[in-house]
């Protein structure tokens, strides 16, 4: 049933217009965005990305169910955003591509970007891997100028000393011909302090890296809206 049948079944009494039908031009979200779109909300800029008469209804639905937390709605499958009520299966992944693509802003592009401070590195995965709700280990593989030659996982899973293979984290950098390389996991708890574990694994790797002649340059555990450089607390590369 379209929304204009579903209208005509509604009484006179009980019928509510769609939000966006009694509102001014200027304050509907497709004319906002035209204007100035980091000026929207939340709400608002969903809105735009789901469409149709009952966007802003839809969009508050869509938030509610999620408590606002865009990192919640991130991390939810189609099928989740699909059990609110007027969202369907074709909606819902225009919704996961939308919230993916703005993600890739804060991705390298086809020009190899330089590394030149624990900051930069970050700043290549920060965005993405904060949202992450499972630990990840990957490594940024340098060329001999630290350009970015390829960002790479190395596996799912909690970092232990027991569990991390050293030939897994230079396998790639091997193949690559990478010089150097940076180790980076997240901590799904958003706290990126680094435990005994990730101080074990780091020493491992430092000391694998000499033998095969590729530095660690760093190892960075990623929290949610912050991040730790063990080279700069000088955690496991003493």
């Amino acid at each position: 049933m379209n929304d204009n049948n579903s209208l005509l079944l509604q009484s006179p009494s009980t019928y509510e217009p769609p939000i966006l039908k009694t509102m001014p031009l200027r304050e509907q979200p497709a004319y906002r965005i035209t204007q100035d779109p980091t000026a929207c909300n939340i709400t608002e800029l969903m809105a735009a990305v789901i469409g149709g008469s009952k966007q802003i209804e839809l969009s508050q639905a869509l938030l509610a169910r999620f408590d606002g937390d865009i990192r919640r709605l991130y991390q939810a499958h189609p099928s989740e955003l699909a059990k609110v009520k007027g969202i369907n299966q074709a909606t819902a992944i225009r919704i996961k591509a939308a919230l993916n693509l703005g993600l890739r802003l804060s991705m390298p592009g086809d020009e190899r970007t330089a590394i030149n401070s624990p900051a930069d590195a970050a700043a290549l995965v920060q965005a993405e891997m904060s949202l992450l709700e499972k630990e990840h280990l990957r490594t940024i593989l340098l060329d001999r100028r630290n350009r970015v030659l390829e960002i790479v996982e190395v596996y799912q899973g909690s970092v232990n000393s027991s569990q991390v293979r050293v030939g897994e984290v230079f396998h790639a950098a091997i193949s690559r011909h990478a010089s150097a390389l940076i180790l980076i996991h997240n901590h799904p708890s958003g706290d990126p302090t680094p435990s005994p574990d990730d101080v074990a694994v780091t020493r491992a790797i430092v000391q694998a890296g000499k033998l095969l002649d590729i530095d660690l340059l760093d190892h960075l555990v990623i929290g949610q809206g912050k991040w730790v450089s063990l080279k700069e607390r000088g955690l496991g590369f003493n």
